[in-house]
């Protein structure tokens, strides 16, 4: 018992900090003084549900996955436009551990493309786990079954790679983004 609730206190502080909060600005976002969230955070005790479900909520996963840390289906992906978290779109079939872990579980090898605009758009591929690009110039069209999302510099978007994708250059220069992939 008392490692879950380690562990509750621990998932909230990292849901926190993967959704760019200081604790200051998450405890006013909740409702909750200072002093009391940092309790929530530190030892995980008498955080009522109210505050879990605000918090998955906040961070956009599964209220179920807050309290427990089980996996969790998630049907959207993620763009964040220059540093503003925004859901654009929906799609069915993505499973995913919450944010805070997302990235620390495994181990991903980051790989920087630069896509040329006379470059040829690619066919679009599917493959396990989950995938996280970044703009770092540019632009890249994004091709998720079909639908293009245009990201400009700054941009990122994580998203199911098993459903079809691709990216192109969206401008009239070579484009950059970094790429990582997990393997799930």
């Amino acid at each position: 018992m008392i490692d879950e609730i380690k562990e509750i206190a621990e998932r909230i502080a990292g849901l926190r900090d993967a959704c760019g909060y200081s604790q200051e600005e998450f405890a006013k976002e909740l409702g909750v003084d200072i002093e009391t969230y940092k309790e929530y955070e530190s030892t995980g005790k008498n955080v009522p549900i109210s505050v879990i479900y605000e918090i998955s909520k906040l961070c956009k996963v599964d209220f179920a996955e807050v309290l427990t840390g089980e996996s969790a289906k998630l049907d959207t992906y993620h763009v964040v436009r220059q540093g503003q978290g925004q859901v654009i779109d929906r799609f069915p079939g993505y499973y995913f551990k919450d944010l805070a872990y997302r990235f620390t579980q495994k181990i991903m090898q980051p790989l920087m493309v630069t896509i040329d605009p006379s470059d040829k758009p690619v066919d679009l591929v599917s493959h396990k786990g989950e995938e996280f690009n970044i703009v770092i110039s540019g632009v890249i069209i994004v091709n998720i079954n079909g639908k293009e999302i245009r990201l400009e510099e700054g941009d990122s978007i994580y998203f199911n790679p098993e459903i079809p994708h691709g990216q192109r250059c969206g401008c009239d220069k070579p484009s950059t983004f970094l790429t990582m992939i997990a393997e799930v």
